[in-house]
């Protein structure tokens, strides 16, 4: 099927659009130097986060995890079913738009403060 030059024109412009949103895309080390430890809580407060940026979770497979959980998964500290858990100790996780939540699941862990709530626009 031949793509008339109006439709050529709208999937460059597309393309275009794709790139640009990839090339903004930024990446974040979680908790900087220290990595995905206790206290990273507050860690996000005075970034700007937006959607298509990475997350890098640097921590001892060993002792941590990374668990993507929804706001009530957030404020108990308890993961629910179907939750997503990273375990490898250099996990890349991309935000989705909206909020975004994310505890260590290890007993004890969530409640010291080893979890983030982003919000990404």
């Amino acid at each position: 099927m031949a793509m008339g030059r109006g439709s050529a024109m709208m999937l460059l412009f597309c393309l275009f659009v794709i790139h640009s949103e990839m090339v903004n895309a930024a990446t974040y080390t979680v908790g900087d130097g220290g990595g995905w430890t206790f206290k990273t809580v507050g860690w996000p407060k005075g970034k700007n986060f937006r959607a298509g940026d990475t997350l890098v979770f640097n921590y001892n497979p060993s002792f941590h995890n990374v668990v993507v959980v929804n706001s009530a998964g957030y404020s108990s500290c308890k993961t629910p079913r179907g939750s997503k858990v990273y375990h490898s100790g250099k996990d890349q996780i991309k935000l989705s738009k909206g909020q975004n939540y994310f505890i260590c699941n290890y007993v004890g862990h969530c409640e010291g403060g080893m979890k983030i709530a982003i919000y990404a626009a």
